[in-house]
């Protein structure tokens, strides 16, 4: 089972994600104002799939009425989508250790790229 709580850092703010929930194959960790919360799923068929998303919610102003405040929110997913033998968790875990190295690389500079719309 994953640690409880967990923490993420945004923006360098440190976030506390307590565990609000928890079944076989999942589980979900927010911060106490409900605004940041991550899940943590597993599916099993004739591939694994994991996914761990991030969401993170706000209020801002609307752009067409400055006056009036709109909640927003993002979420960003990572998924691992294995067959069910052939890789062992270390491949696994070295694959996404490279992808993770190259999006991060120059401070995140592919990361930038993709979030503007480059491919």
């Amino acid at each position: 089972m994953i640690a409880d709580p967990q923490t993420v850092t945004i923006s360098a703010t440190p976030y506390t994600l307590a565990r609000v929930s928890s079944a076989v194959d999942s589980g979900k960790f927010s911060t106490s104002d409900g605004l940041i919360s991550e899940n943590v799923a597993h599916a099993y068929g004739k591939r694994n799939r994991r996914t761990w998303r991030i969401t993170h919610n706000k209020v801002a102003a609307d752009p067409l009425f400055p006056a009036n405040m709109l909640p927003y929110s993002m979420s960003f997913y990572i998924v691992s989508d294995t067959p069910v033998s052939g890789y062992t968790v270390a491949e696994q875990k070295a694959v996404i250790d490279g992808f993770l190295a190259q999006l991060n690389a120059s401070s995140g500079a592919l990361i930038t790229k993709f979030l503007g719309g480059e491919n």
